[in-house]
């Protein structure tokens, strides 16, 4: 399940906001026409964070719209904002019912864009692809990746059926069409392999051979 450290905490290096407004300041320099403070104003007016939403409005068809709570993600307007090059694949330790629960609490700190349910591949959408959901434990992939949650535990295989297998594929082919993402490894993750975070997640029952060729097969359907 999503990570708390993941959702407010930063990384080392600058993210592309702090780089932009840095350079916007740099350009016009000491005593210029627009403060920093003038500048965090006009990134959060103009980055798209404010873009219009449609109540109930999914990026997936036949996603059921069953929002988070707004503390767990922050809105913005990907791929404007940030580039989306990533999928990162999560089991929650928990029953479906309960994953939602907990992400709709606003004190967890954490949410994801997706859960998929074990019996029947039942897909519910909690925050739009273009916010960034507190999904990955840590700042740089939360805003560059879309994290779905498979009902489950890592331990028990039980829950990896064909048909969650299957409408994981076809969610994941959706998404890298929209965003031209590459269908390998690299690009599409496991949480345990985000790095800097210690996680298990999906766990050694998940099959990526066969995941990943469900993936490139519902892929050329869509072509």
């Amino acid at each position: 399940m999503g990570e708390h450290s993941g959702g407010r905490g930063r990384p080392g290096g600058p993210g592309r906001r702090a780089v932009v407004l840095g350079g916007a300041a740099a350009a016009l320099g000491v005593g210029g026409l627009l403060s920093r403070e003038t500048l965090e104003r006009w990134w959060w007016q103009h980055s798209g964070a404010e873009v219009e939403r449609v109540e109930g409005e999914v990026d997936h068809p036949g996603a059921e719209w069953v929002p988070a709570s707004t503390a767990n993600y922050r809105r913005a307007n990907r791929p404007r904002d940030y580039a989306i090059d990533r999928v990162v694949v999560h089991m929650p330790e928990a029953t479906y019912a309960i994953t939602l629960q907990v992400f709709q609490d606003p004190s967890h700190g954490a949410s994801t864009h997706y859960v998929v349910r074990s019996a029947d591949g039942h897909v519910a959408q909690l925050a739009r692809e273009l916010d960034v959901a507190y999904h990955a434990g840590n700042f740089a992939f939360n805003e560059r990746s879309i994290g779905i949650e498979h009902e489950g535990w890592a331990d028990d295989p039980a829950y990896l059926t064909d048909a969650m297998y299957e409408s994981s594929a076809r969610l994941v082919a959706g998404i890298c069409a929209r965003y031209e993402i590459p269908i390998d490894r690299e690009h599409i993750l496991g949480h345990n392999e985000v790095p800097d975070v210690v996680r298990i997640c999906p766990g050694p029952h998940w099959d990526w051979d066969r995941y990943l060729d469900l993936v490139r097969r519902e892929a050329d359907r869509g072509r």
